[in-house]
């Protein structure tokens, strides 16, 4: 057999081992555990790290507002240096619309070694440390909360013993490339973390989704959070690490009721999106880009060519290869309420995302860096640049 039946071969082999093999990361059922009400509900505090957000805090501040929670809750809004009257947004807001009370501070320019966000979100855990809580919110101000969300995390916290409460929000989808990318955006997640494993204890795999994290303060203060994982870029997963290392419980799924608002309407705004942090994912690796870029290659891009070859074998190893990634995103695409005539299109969006990867790696090497705000950081103990 030729060298390309036995690569077409390996990719239907890979999918098959990830069809079976990778915590059925392909299953979208993996929602809020089972809970019950506690007789006494916990304090909670939010804590909102906000930079230039004033355009979309009205689709999503008086979501936190309105909670309906039983205990006592209140919102820590941060203003990390906005230049677009994001305070002043959300107090207005608040005299607005009422409900919890929130605190709007601003902590001023992140020293050394530290992210913006970070800075910000350490700053609004000290104000909230005044208060004691028991329960730490950090959600971002793009997301959009049902009623009841606070109160369905702390439940789920307290009944399943979590440190750690996390929910996949639910990205927004209406433009084409959104359709095109955001659904495959959390598929490609999950098949890098699947979900069963991480609310599984004594398993390695550790995850959050940054914008809704329900962290227990005592679990805060024993992983060191923030500080311990201060330069970090993906934050989220640093977070559910650092509690997971430290014997934290977690439990990270998707959502239901919790929503992004931020809309991504060109590619542009997706591609800035996945390449700002592509390469930290890969720790700034040249290795692990180039075996990041083959293996997606060979996992996405060679099925569709092997079918096309028109070699019997390559041609049936290939197509076989490609029902089955169609397959098993088919889920993804159903929760996200999109036409399933997308899934067979994923090696596309997969050569994409190889391109973002890529542009991520060619612009850390440029000296740009990732970015937040309109803050780069080219070195994990980096300065934060304005932008």
């Amino acid at each position: 057999m030729s060298a390309f039946v036995w690569i077409a071969v390996g990719s239907l082999a890979a999918w098959l081992w990830l069809l079976l093999c990778q915590g059925f990361f392909w299953r979208t059922d993996v929602r809020l555990p089972a809970r019950r009400e506690p007789r006494a509900w916990p304090s909670v505090c939010v804590v909102v790290p906000a930079r230039d957000e004033a355009a979309v805090l009205p689709d999503s501040l008086p979501s936190l507002l309105a909670q309906d929670y039983p205990g006592r809750a209140e919102i820590f809004l941060v203003d990390d240096g906005s230049r677009d009257g994001t305070g002043r947004s959300a107090r207005e807001l608040a005299d607005r619309h009422g409900g919890l009370p929130l605190t709007v501070d601003s902590p001023g320019e992140p020293p050394a070694g530290w992210t913006g966000k970070l800075w910000a979100v350490r700053h609004g855990i000290g104000l909230a440390r005044a208060r004691d809580p028991r329960y730490l919110l950090l959600t971002d101000a793009d997301i959009a909360h049902a009623p009841d969300s606070l109160r369905r995390l702390v439940a789920a916290a307290e009944t399943g013993g979590f440190d750690v409460v996390s929910q996949m929000a639910r990205l927004r989808v209406e433009s084409m490339w959104e359709r095109l990318v955001v659904p495959a955006f959390v598929y490609f997640f999950a098949q890098l973390y699947p979900f069963r494993r991480i609310g599984r204890k004594g398993s390695r795999t550790a995850a959050a989704a940054g914008g809704c994290v329900l962290l227990r303060a005592d679990a805060a203060e024993r992983a060191r959070i923030p500080d311990a994982i201060r330069h970090a870029v993906i934050d989220d997963v640093a977070l559910a690490r650092a509690v997971k290392g430290s014997g934290g419980h977690i439990w990270l799924g998707l959502a239901d009721g919790v929503d992004s608002v931020r809309p991504y309407p060109r590619l542009h705004d997706l591609w800035r999106m996945v390449s700002r942090s592509a390469y930290a994912q890969l720790r700034h690796s040249p290795l692990l880009l180039v075996g990041t870029v083959a293996g997606l290659a060979l996992v996405y891009l060679v099925p569709p060519l092997a079918l096309a070859a028109g070699d019997t074998a390559t041609a049936t190893a290939g197509g076989l290869a490609w029902l089955v990634m169609t397959g098993t995103y088919v889920p993804m695409l159903r929760y996200y309420r999109q036409p399933l005539w997308l899934a067979p299109l994923l090696p596309f969006t997969a050569l994409l995302y190889l391109l973002m990867t890529v542009d991520s790696a060619v612009q850390h090497y440029r000296g740009r860096g990732a970015a937040w705000k309109g803050r780069t950081y080219a070195r994990p103990d980096a300065v934060p640049e304005e932008g």
